[in-house]
């Protein structure tokens, strides 16, 4: 196929790509490596409760995702508004972020920090929802996968950056005053900035996509003023229709929800298994979740330019595969040098993993549906969100090493891959020249 269909415009996809480049400012410094930590650590004094507490929040706000996900995305497809959903939950997402200043570290501010990082996580994730939804428009049959690709590559470079600027400007070294800027680490002042800097940070690169990229035209034949209560009535009558039409979509929304699962576990527990298991240094790790997000991106881009090729199921399958044996060799090896070989072999089959699975569901997506479809794919997703932690900590409990929680996340990876593998994949367009 030629003409329109092989022809992008780079200026819109490097701005749709700019917004997966600043949301690392949440998922990276906020909620991963920074402000979860300091909530747990510092503001609650490192008590099991406080980490009980992060657990309660975030598992909170996965419920709330899973209920609101598809409604939104459904909505925002009928009024023709994913770009103005876009904006409107990362600004909340921003706001979140930026409000986190106010938690200073006393025991007193546990809890309304931990609500503002629910809030954050909820708002966070349905901006993603509208956002995975626009990639259709700015990317053809022939080019999504290595769209899809470049977006994942700048959401991992963005994170390698910023987690830079707040390390060495606002974090590293000893004394009184903190990292190159001087703040003081009095009343977590140092940190508190970073909630700041993160929250600026997503906001300008935000703005391109919002301020380039055009709001996509209202679905046909969808009301775009249907209640709560209708929205999910429709919703039942579309998943119903859905899988009456092509049940495959269906099939591959609970495959991909296992094995994102296992993902997920992947970053959830890689650096509780590098400083207990394979003697990383606690500062070491930071370096290591660099290198790891450089490798991850990597393969995403490689992974994408597979995909316009072959197609995203063979990319997802052999990615699981590598994800497997290389977690298998993990199992069984020890000591710093065989994490860093092994561990990066692990993440360089993460990227193409989870940009696949996007362009997976955007190439089976009917045209004004891509809003729901991505609701429906983070619902499915946090409908089993707890599986893979779960058995993680069974494995650990059960053999009394942390080692052998290795094996919980493999099961699962090998549970998403065996759903997989009867996934009629969708058509692929072949790339022009």
């Amino acid at each position: 196929m030629t003409g329109p269909t092989t022809v992008v415009d780079r200026g819109r996809v490097l701005a749709w790509a700019l917004w997966d480049w600043g949301s690392a400012a949440y998922h990276a410094v906020i909620l991963t490596f920074v402000f979860s930590v300091y909530l747990t650590d510092a503001v609650g004094d490192g008590s099991p409760a406080a980490s009980a507490a992060l657990g309660y929040a975030i598992g909170g706000a996965g419920l709330v995702i899973a209920l609101l996900a598809p409604v939104i995305g459904q909505r925002a497809d009928a009024a023709g508004r994913r770009k103005l959903s876009t904006g409107v939950w990362t600004a909340c997402t921003i706001a979140s972020m930026a409000a986190l200043f106010a938690i200073r570290d006393d025991p007193g501010y546990l809890w309304p920090g931990l609500v503002l990082l629910a809030v954050g996580s909820v708002v966070a994730e349905l901006a993603q929802v509208s956002y995975n939804a626009m990639l259709a428009q700015v990317s053809t049959p022939a080019t999504i996968g290595r769209v899809s690709g470049f977006g994942w590559a700048m959401g991992y470079v963005g994170g390698i950056v910023l987690l830079l600027v707040v390390y060495y400007g606002f974090v590293a070294g000893e004394g009184a005053t903190a990292g190159l800027v001087g703040l003081p680490r009095d009343d977590g002042f140092n940190v508190r900035a970073v909630a700041l800097v993160a929250a600026a940070w997503f906001l300008l690169f935000a703005l391109p996509l919002l301020l380039l990229v055009p709001e996509a035209p209202p679905a046909a034949g969808r009301s775009a003023r249907l209640g709560m209560v209708a929205a999910y009535r429709a919703l039942g009558a579309d998943l119903v229709a859905l899988y009456r039409e092509d049940r495959h979509t269906v099939y591959f929304l609970g495959a991909s929800a296992l094995f994102r699962d296992g993902l997920a576990a992947i970053f959830t527990v890689g650096s509780v298994l590098a400083v207990g298991v394979y003697g990383i240094g606690a500062g070491d790790v930071l370096l290591f979740g660099v290198a790891a997000n450089v490798v991850a991106a990597a393969g995403a881009i490689a992974g994408g330019r597979l995909e316009d090729r072959v197609g995203p199921k063979p990319v997802i399958m052999g990615s699981l595969l590598g994800m497997i044996a290389a977690a298998l060799v993990l199992l069984v090896v020890s000591g710093p040098l065989m994490f860093w070989v092994f561990g990066l072999a692990l993440v360089l089959f993460v990227g193409p993993a989870q940009s696949s699975s996007r362009t997976f569901l955007a190439r089976l997506a009917p045209p004004g549906r891509e809003g729901q479809l991505f609701g429906l794919y983070a619902t499915t997703g946090r409908a089993v969100s707890f599986l893979a932690p779960t058995l993680f900590g069974l494995f650990v409990s059960l053999f009394g090493t942390q080692r052998a929680g290795i094996v919980g996340i493999v099961l699962v990876l090998v549970a998403g891959l065996l759903a997989l593998w009867p996934v009629r994949p969708p058509i692929v367009v072949a790339r022009a020249g």
